[in-house]
């Protein structure tokens, strides 16, 4: 799918003036997001991210229109998965409500930036290496079963390697300085904690990056609609953080859900590979992937609320692919052993 430089030019002016919006929301007036807030700039997101792929199917057709919405339901879906993370770095830190916002928004700015390094990467390599797209695959069904195995676990923020090198190659204040990233402790320069949680949400990021653009690229092989479904994905990530924080915990079945979409992926990319060797070897659709993916995380959404309706004690957990428990699920453990 060629794509102009004048499209690219156009499409990216669009993502800036879209995140100097939210970038401004964020800095401009800190203040703490509430649910009416968050639900109105949610919407907004979505309906800027339908109607841009109304507009792109109409300039390049629906083929390509359909790869867009997979592309982006899927990020969407992970993307999710990211806020239970977020949620469980910002409780850690205890960031103040008005300024969690101001955080997630550059947060988000870098995510950007560096998922486009990856998209670009990705594409020369698939481009180049057509046995790519089963690395990609075996990648993802890899991470599939971790995810599920270590579904009902969260990741340990304390022991997060960015974490221990900030506080020990960095001067950090014991408290938060308002908004600030940058302050003094003992007449020097010293970051804030703030500024931690700035550097792990992007380090979280990029380890989100290596599961989540393999997936898109799963739906479709144009670098251009994986950048777009990237973005429009991560646009709308602050305010939804708002919008489901409280409703998080009841998404129990999500890690396993998102578990079962990343290894569908997988398979996919797998034949994908396959049928480039041996034309017998079936294809998944987009239409079908799009298909699936919408059917499971409807299952899950319904299993997950009817699980919290019949036990209310139930938890959902982010899932730690690499099966490291926080601190607070080893506890629960050793106190249930015992």
């Amino acid at each position: 799918m060629p794509v102009t430089g004048l499209g690219w030019v156009l499409t990216i002016a669009v993502i800036a003036a879209l995140l100097a919006v939210d970038l401004s929301v964020g800095t401009v007036r800190p203040h703490a997001v509430g649910f009416r807030e968050a639900a109105l700039w949610s919407i907004f997101y979505i309906a800027v991210a339908v109607v841009f792929g109304v507009v792109f199917a109409q300039v390049v057709g629906w083929e390509y229109g359909a790869q867009y919405y997979a592309g982006y339901v899927v990020e969407k879906s992970l993307s999710v998965d990211n806020l239970f993370v977020f949620v469980i770095i910002m409780s850690t830190f205890a960031v103040p409500r008005e300024h969690q916002q101001r955080v997630l928004t550059f947060g988000i700015i870098a995510a950007l930036v560096l998922r486009a390094v990856f998209i670009a990467l990705g594409a020369a390599l698939l481009s180049l290496f057509s046995f790519m797209f089963l690395i990609f695959g075996l990648l993802l069904l890899w991470t599939a079963v971790q995810l599920y195995r270590h579904r009902d676990q969260d990741p340990d923020i304390e022991s997060n390697v960015l974490v221990r090198s900030c506080r020990r190659l960095l001067p950090v204040t014991d408290s938060y300085d308002g908004g600030r990233m940058v302050s003094r402790m003992g007449g020097r320069r010293a970051v804030t904690p703030l500024f931690v949680v700035f550097i792990v949400i992007g380090g979280t990021d990029i380890l989100f990056a290596l599961d989540s653009i393999p997936a898109v690229f799963g739906v479709t092989e144009e670098p251009y609609i994986v950048f777009v479904a990237n973005a429009f994905a991560l646009l709308g990530l602050r305010a939804l953080y708002f919008l489901v924080t409280g409703l998080l915990d009841r998404l129990v079945y999500l890690a396993a859900g998102l578990a079962f979409i990343l290894a569908f992926i997988g398979v996919k990319l797998v034949l994908h590979w396959g049928h480039g060797i041996e034309s017998g070897i079936p294809e998944i659709s987009t239409a079908a992937s799009l298909a699936v993916i919408g059917a499971v995380l409807t299952a899950t959404i319904v299993a997950s609320v009817i699980k919290s309706r019949r036990d209310p004690t139930a938890r959902a957990h982010a899932g730690a692919v690499l099966g490291s428990p926080s601190l607070q699920d080893a506890e629960h453990g050793s106190r249930t052993d015992g």
